[in-house]
């Protein structure tokens, strides 16, 4: 392939459609609208979850409970999930990041004991169980909630 031989690939590049432009271009007088209604006038777009003036389904269905929008979101992780660092490591929410055993902090990071330690470490978390922060110490580890 040279450079003179170079083209778009076929249907990337796709012709604007000129409404509105005389009768044999096809899309002349009505522009592609068809006759009146409410979709041939301008703004004439009807919004999501509209239904013809019927009460719509989000008006006709119970409303429940509510959202806190001041709850909190802990990543969680279990205790074997730490066993990945070495002895005497001092686990961090940046490091279980780096090490991609959380996503994102949200609003902490909260150890459960779930599974079994191995490794005896200094663990710094928002939040501990009582049985992981147990199972910490029993390893020789320790605890500091950030």
């Amino acid at each position: 392939m040279k450079l003179h031989e170079l083209k778009p690939a076929q249907g990337s590049r796709k012709v604007r459609k000129r409404v509105g432009r005389g009768s044999s271009s096809g899309n002349g007088k009505t522009a592609g609208r068809g006759q009146k209604g409410q979709k041939a006038r301008s703004g004439g777009s009807i919004r999501p979850g509209f239904e013809g003036g019927q009460t719509p389904l989000f008006r006709r269905l119970p409303k429940r409970g509510f959202t806190n929008i001041n709850a909190k979101e802990y990543a969680l992780v279990g205790l074997e999930q730490l066993n990945v660092f070495e002895d005497g490591t001092e686990v961090t929410p940046d490091l279980l990041k780096k090490k991609g055993i959380i996503r994102s902090e949200k609003s902490g990071v909260k150890i459960l004991a779930n599974g079994e330690l191995t490794k005896t470490l200094t663990v710094k978390a928002a939040k501990f169980s009582k049985n992981a922060e147990a199972a910490i110490t029993a390893k020789g580890g320790s605890t500091e909630v950030v």
